[in-house]
């Protein structure tokens, strides 16, 4: 069965090699014609993006299959010669039916091993989708970017693996490379501003505002910029802004999630209200707010923290239904800060 499964694939092989001189290529104006078409496409994806209608990693995706596309249907740079003489087409004919076998036969012959076990499917899926194949093609990507800093696709294509890793300050470097190579537009500054908000513990800096700034229009800087606001004080404002956008907060992003359980507390709702959606989180986005959250622990049990601090750290942990690391932070706090009267208005609300 071995040997008749290699002499089929070798057939397969043959026949797509012997394809191009047994037909005609395509003409080069319904090549020009279908890669004006993806050309368009690109264009819509940006406009999608911009008015806020396409996700970030939906629109990353659709812009490599539609390139992948408008790479194969560009015109060649020079026009496509007709197939050659009768002559020339039955001698690379028959060159191919030689020497493909010959080749095939005689490399399996050296390094072949017919008797080694397969690996198991599962096995297989799982090194290439795990946490080791993912850090590996990470790596790979780094070390490209090493020799050639000034790829901008890889920048864009690492940097929000780095959101997902919880590689927030890498993140933020690779968005920050892609403006300086002259990526300047409204969704790379709202993405450097969500990095640095993450790399914050969740705090929007002076430096975040200034990308939101940058992309005013943009659902999710504005979702930002409402964040700014309660965290200044301004809940009035920050709540009606949240309100404004809700509209457009239909989906399962972080800051679309986020935004929801803003609108809950300041509108008077209960903490189990919001933590009841922790189920429901999206596994690589439920990583990215456990990196967030430890980010926050380690810095408050090293440095220390305010009471708002301490108070966002229980409510976190809560809300992702860990009550005994809810109650070990209250403990935190308590040392910490002594007797403070929102963290145990906060202890008797959560019931810790």
């Amino acid at each position: 069965m071995l040997w008749v499964a290699l002499a089929v694939m070798t057939g397969l092989a043959m026949a797509f090699a012997l394809w191009p001189l047994a037909f005609r290529a395509r003409t080069g104006g319904e090549d020009a014609r279908e890669a004006d078409f993806y050309r368009a496409q690109l264009a819509e994806i940006e406009r999608d993006v911009e008015r806020g209608q396409l996700p970030p990693e939906e629109a990353a995706s659709a812009r490599v299959e539609t390139a992948r596309r408008l790479i194969a249907a560009s015109p060649a740079a020079a026009p496509v010669s007709p197939v050659g003489a009768l002559g020339r087409r039955r001698a690379a004919a028959a060159g191919i039916f030689v020497i493909v076998p010959v080749l095939s036969l005689a490399l399996y012959a050296r390094v072949g091993q017919p008797d080694l076990p397969d690996a198991p499917l599962a096995i297989r899926k799982a090194d290439a989708s795990g946490p080791a194949g993912l850090e590996a093609a990470v790596a790979k990507v780094e070390a490209h970017l090493m020799q050639a800093p000034d790829d901008r696709r890889g920048w864009e294509v690492l940097a929000p693996v780095y959101m997902r890793m919880g590689r927030f300050a890498d993140a933020a470097g690779a968005y920050r490379r892609m403006l300086a190579l002259g990526e300047d537009t409204p969704l790379v500054h709202a993405d450097y501003g969500e990095a640095l908000v993450a790399m914050s513990d969740g705090v929007v800096t002076a430096d975040a505002r200034a990308e939101f700034d940058r992309a005013p229009d943009l659902p999710i800087a504005r979702f930002y910029a409402a964040l700014a606001l309660e965290q200044d004080g301004k809940k009035d404002d920050a709540l009606a802004a949240y309100k404004a956008l809700a509209p457009q907060a239909v989906g399962r992003e972080p800051w679309m999630l986020g935004l929801r359980a803003r609108m809950a507390a300041l509108s008077g709702g209960t903490p189990s209200a919001s933590a009841e959606a922790a189920p429901e989180f999206p596994p690589e986005q439920r990583k990215m707010i456990e990196g967030m959250v430890q980010g926050l622990a380690e810095r408050l049990s090293k440095q220390g923290g305010s009471a708002e601090e301490w108070v966002r750290l229980i409510r976190a942990y809560s809300v992702l239904h860990e009550p005994d690391k809810a109650r070990d932070a209250l403990a935190s706090a308590r040392k910490a800060l002594g007797a403070n009267a929102d963290i145990d208005a906060l202890a008797h609300e959560l019931g810790i």
